[in-house]
Formats: C-alpha cells, sequence, structure tokens
C-alpha cells in the first residue's frame, strides 16, 4: 500500500513539475514574444519579395512567382529586392534555385541588379532612342512616364519675315513608346507619382528621329500628348495647323465636339 501511494505521489509530482515546466516556458515564450513585438514597434519595416513557390534555376520569373513580405529594415541587405520593383523582376531569369517564402535576392538574377544594364538594351532592332527638350506643360505636366505612349507635335516659325513668323503646328509623330524621363527610366523609376524633367527619351524609327531634329533646329517647339496604354490608332490625315485653319474650322471643331461628348437623355 506504502508503495503504491509512493508510486501516485511521484506521478503526482512530474506531472506537477511537467506542468509548471511547460506553465514557464510559455511565460517565456510570451516575454520573447512581447519583445519582438516592442522591437518590431519601434523598427520600421519594409516590403521585400519572396518565392510565392519552389522555383528552379532557369525559371524565367512572372507576376504569379512572386510575393511580397514585410520585414525589419535593419535586417534588410542591399541584395534584397524591395516589393516596389516587382515589375523589374518580371521576365528576368534565375540562376539560383529558391524554396518557397525564401527571399528573392538580386544575385539570384542573371545579369544581376538591373540598373546596371544600359539603356541600349531597351532599344528594338532597327528603332533609335532619341531625347527631345519638353517638360512642364510640354510633358502633360509632368505625368509622362517611361513606357507611356505618346504622340509628338510641333509647332514652326516659318515665312521669311522673322520678326514676324507665321506659326505651323503639326503631329510628326504618333504612339511612340517613352523609354525614359530625364534619367529615370522604367527599370529606376521609384513611383508613379509625376516627376520634374527637362527631357523625354522617345523610342523611334530612323527617319521619325531625322524630323524630330528637324523640327526643334527650325526653331520649333515640341508637346507631346499622353495615350491610353491600349490605344493604337493611327490618323493617316491630321492637318497641318496655321491661324486661318482655326479660323475657319473653329466652329466645325466645336461642333463636332458636341456630338461626340454629348450624352443621351435620360429615359423616364
Amino acid at each position: 500500500m506504502k508503495q503504491k501511494f509512493l508510486l501516485v505521489a511521484s506521478i503526482a509530482v512530474g506531472l506537477l513539475a511537467a506542468i509548471l515546466a511547460r506553465a514557464w516556458v510559455n511565460a517565456r515564450n510570451a516575454e520573447v514574444d512581447a519583445r519582438v513585438a516592442r522591437i518590431k514597434a519601434s523598427q520600421a519595416t519594409v516590403q521585400v519579395l519572396y518565392a510565392a513557390r519552389p522555383l528552379a534555376a532557369g525559371t524565367k520569373l512572372e507576376m504569379s512567382d512572386l510575393a511580397a513580405g514585410e520585414t525589419l529594415q535593419v535586417a534588410v541587405g542591399s541584395d534584397n529586392i524591395s516589393a516596389l520593383d516587382a515589375h523589374r523582376v518580371v521576365g528576368r531569369t534565375l540562376n539560383h534555385t529558391v524554396s518557397a517564402e525564401d527571399p528573392l535576392l538580386w544575385t539570384y538574377l542573371e545579369g544581376g541588379r538591373e540598373t546596371a544594364r544600359k539603356l541600349s538594351e531597351d532599344v528594338s532592332s532597327g528603332l533609335r532612342a532619341i531625347s527631345v527638350p519638353v517638360s512642364g506643360a510640354a510633358a502633360v505636366s509632368g505625368h509622362v512616364r517611361p513606357n507611356d505612349h505618346v504622340d509628338v507635335l510641333a509647332t514652326f516659325a516659318t515665312g521669311l519675315d522673322k520678326e514676324n513668323p507665321e506659326l505651323v503646328t503639326m503631329t510628326v509623330v504618333q504612339n511612340v513608346t517613352v523609354l525614359a524621363t530625364g534619367a529615370e527610366t522604367s527599370r529606376t523609376r521609384s513611383s508613379a507619382a509625376a516627376g520634374s524633367y527637362g527631357t523625354v527619351t522617345l523610342l523611334v524609327s530612323p527617319r521619325e528621329a531625322e524630323v524630330l531634329v528637324f523640327a526643334q533646329q527650325m526653331r520649333g517647339s515640341l508637346f507631346l500628348t499622353l495615350r491610353h496604354p491600349r490605344d493604337v490608332h493611327y490618323e493617316s490625315e491630321l492637318p497641318r495647323v496655321d491661324f486661318s485653319k482655326i479660323e475657319s474650322e473653329l466652329k466645325a471643331l466645336n461642333e463636332e465636339r458636341q456630338k461626340s461628348t454629348r450624352r443621351p437623355p435620360a429615359s423616364r
């Protein structure tokens, strides 16, 4: 009977010790979690890219392969890829196998950090990059961004009278891609906010490049009009505009605009 009592007492003491140990461990874990929470609350965090699934070396990355996660800023190195740079990663090829939820690093990509690439690599075969001086209102108040599509209008001073030249405006190129605004390209821009720049670099054909250079040499002023990304419409008969053209067609232009913008009356 005494042995049975001792056995039961030993078991009880063991269970109590286990419960107390577990409670101590839980308390320590809670203390550690609270400390980590305080550290996180006192530190800035950033969003970095992770692998959304296991990815083998040689994979050409798509947006579905990427996931963003919050990390303490102090723990992020220069090789980590910011979530803001996801558009710069899509289409790049991995040279390193990564597991799901592993951080993606620039060194895991063929060619390394993309900013080291030259702008010439974005120029398609047969086309040319040319920079034109446009800023402010001429660049849609700075809202033209790399990868946008624009038309270029030019106003020329014509006629023999240099003191009172005649002005002519015409669209010289249509639906051209913007490669850069100032020194900023699609790979280096940090946000979609409007920026300040004095030049815009366009992707054009050699003949279009000649037209743009000629327009500038003829004391021409260049203006950009911004297109919708999916608008590929081409106007085949855009006339040159001078004062007499505006004077003779202003009424017809306004009437046409009223027709295109008029809404049908609401049904009762």
